[in-house]
């Protein structure tokens, strides 16, 4: 019932700013967690970030540390990905996930989330 709806993706050169939403919907009361992941061609589904919904908190892989920050808005069951500085090494499809639990230190760990949205890409040039 639970569904997850990304937007913001798009094409950018390098050094440009993307932000990214992911809009819940349904019965959202349990998902305590709201990740994102990315993958590029060729490679592995990688973890970028997570916030806790509760205290939005956040946690960031060492890829994007410094230039991503994670958001919400509460009232409007949404959570951002504000990406600043980006590289080329950040194209990929951007996935939004959620789970009602996930320990801090598997934060980045994919099967650890239940829901996912369909994915956005996002495209940087040199």
């Amino acid at each position: 019932q639970v569904q997850l709806v990304e937007s913001g993706g798009g094409s950018v050169q390098a050094g440009g700013s993307l932000r990214l939403s992911c809009r819940a919907s349904g019965y959202t009361v349990n998902l305590n967690c709201m990740g994102w992941f990315r993958q590029a061609p060729g490679k592995e589904r990688e973890g970028i970030g997570t916030i806790y919904t509760q205290n939005m908190d956040s946690y960031y892989a060492d890829s994007v540390k410094g230039r991503f920050t994670l958001s919400g808005d509460k009232a409007k069951n949404t959570v951002y990905l504000q990406m600043n500085s980006l590289e080329p090494d950040d194209t990929a499809v951007y996935y939004c996930a959620a789970a009602v639990t996930v320990s801090k230190g598997r934060v980045l760990e994919a099967n650890d989330y239940n829901v996912w949205g369909q994915g956005t890409q996002v495209t940087v040039s040199s």
